[in-house]
This record gives C-alpha cells, structure tokens and sequence, in this order.
C-alpha cells in the first residue's frame, strides 16, 4: 500500500510541472480574453460614435458594427485558442474554404450587398428622392441591404437590386432645389409667334410656384408641317408634374380662344 502511494505521489510530481505550466497558461488566455473582449467593445462602441458624427446611415451603421466585431471576436477567441495549445491551423483553413464557397454561391448577393454598402456611404439618393435608373422610375421607399424599393407613378411598388443602381446611371430629379418645366404645342406656319409668347408667358405671370428666377420663356421650332411653341419654366422639383399638366391644359384652352390653329395635341415634358 505504501508502496502504492509513493508511486502515484511521484508520478504526480512528474506532473506537477505540466499541470502548472498548462494552468499558468490557462489563466493567462482567460485574462487575455476578458481583456481583448472589453477593449473591442470599447473599439466597437468609438466607431459607433464616429460613424455617427459622421452622419452614416443607422441601417449601415450597425451592419459595420457587427461585421467588425464579429471579426475582431474571431481573432481573439482564434489567439487565445493557440494560447492553451490548440491547434487552429486547420481550423483557419477549414474557415477560409468555406468562406471561398459562400462567396461563389452568392456572388449575385454579395453585389448587391456592395452596391448597398456604396449607396449608404456615398448617398446618390434618398428616401423620398425621384430617380430614374435602367428604366425603373420612382420615389425612393426605402433603402436596403440588398435592394431598394421604389414607389411608380401609378402607385406601383418597384424593386430594384442594389447592384444594378450602384453600376448603372442614376438620375436624381430630386437632388437639386428646382427643375426646368416645359409645355409644347404645334401652331400653324400663318399664326402670331409675337402673340403666342404674349399669351403663354401671361399665363404663368402670376403663378406663385412658378420661379421669377431664371425668368420663363418662351421658344420657337420650325417643324415640317407646324412651328413647336413651347413654354418653359423653372419650379420646385415636387410642382414639375401638377404644373405642366396645369398649363398644357391652360395653353390649349388660351390659344384656341385666341383663334390660333393647333397642329396636334399638346406634349408636356420636363
């Protein structure tokens, strides 16, 4: 018996050095991971402020924020893993291999991904701006990760992938504080020009979302039955549509009461 227990007394001083090695080891990666966890969430949260002071959109905001942490987390628990002796070579491996195949299979995804991280950053538009892009036309709804969702003109809704925004022309009719409006009419070769800028421009004297500056006008071009009069003015983005549908209207009635002989319907563009 006492034989027995000189043995296992010295194989567990043969052990002793190991065990403590192995918990010396042990306690540091767990000071090391209590640590490194405290400073990413203080790195977390300062980038939180900054991105904030730097008026990121919150959608993105908090995207980044986890992205980042989520990496950050990775290599610690990663470092404090070789820190008590295991092995994370394969591991890391195994984690790149997969990722490589994630990105094959959803590479489709991950631009329309991109092109929402650039729209975010970069800003072209905004929920509630007017655009136009890869003939898609509507109000911005809403913007996502993956896609953003327009409102059309006739009460659709539109969803168009973030890819294809970030990659194509994008026109903003809604970026700058106003648009040129314009009206078009076909009179005949015989009628007033004079007479017809005198009408046209008195229509919208005294319209008060009509801009003085620059003044409206009124143009002239020769087709090969009619002369195109058109009647062109500056207003608020959001009045282009009330207000060249007003003053066509308003341009028919007036020339017709004036005796003028119209070559077709009117055409509004802006």
């Amino acid at each position: 018996m006492e034989h027995q227990v000189n043995s296992l007394w010295t194989q567990l001083n043969g052990w002793l050095p190991a065990i403590m090695s192995y918990a010396s080891q042990l306690v540091l990666a767990i000071i090391v991971l209590l640590v490194g966890w405290a400073i990413i969430n203080m790195v977390s949260r300062g980038l939180g402020q900054m991105m904030a002071a730097s008026h990121i959109e919150p959608t993105l905001r908090g995207f980044l924020l986890s992205v980042v942490g989520l990496f950050l987390k990775a290599l610690l628990l990663i470092s404090v893993a070789s820190m008590v002796g295991i092995a994370t070579t394969s591991f890391v491996a195994v984690l790149g291999a997969a990722g490589l195949a994630v990105g094959m299979a959803l590479q489709g995804s991950l631009a329309n991904f991109a092109g929402g991280v650039l729209i975010l950053l970069f800003r072209p538009f905004k929920v509630g701006d007017s655009i136009t892009s890869g003939g898609s036309t509507g109000t911005v709804e809403s913007i996502e990760m993956f896609r953003t969702v327009l409102r059309g003109a006739t009460n659709e809704i539109i969803y168009v992938p973030n890819g294809n925004l970030s990659n194509n022309i994008v026109v903003n009719t809604s970026q700058e504080d106003k648009r040129l409006a314009s009206v078009s009419l076909l009179i005949d070769y015989n009628d007033d020009t004079d007479k017809a800028r005198a009408l046209l421009l008195e229509l919208v004297q005294n319209e008060p979302l009509v801009l003085n500056s620059p003044v409206p006008s009124v143009s002239f071009l020769p087709q090969p039955a009619n002369i195109q009069v058109s009647l062109s003015f500056w207003c608020a983005p959001s009045n282009v549509t009330p207000l060249t549908g007003k003053y066509a209207e308003a341009s028919i009635k007036t020339l017709k009461q004036a005796g003028f002989r119209l070559g077709v319907s009117t055409r509004a563009a802006a």
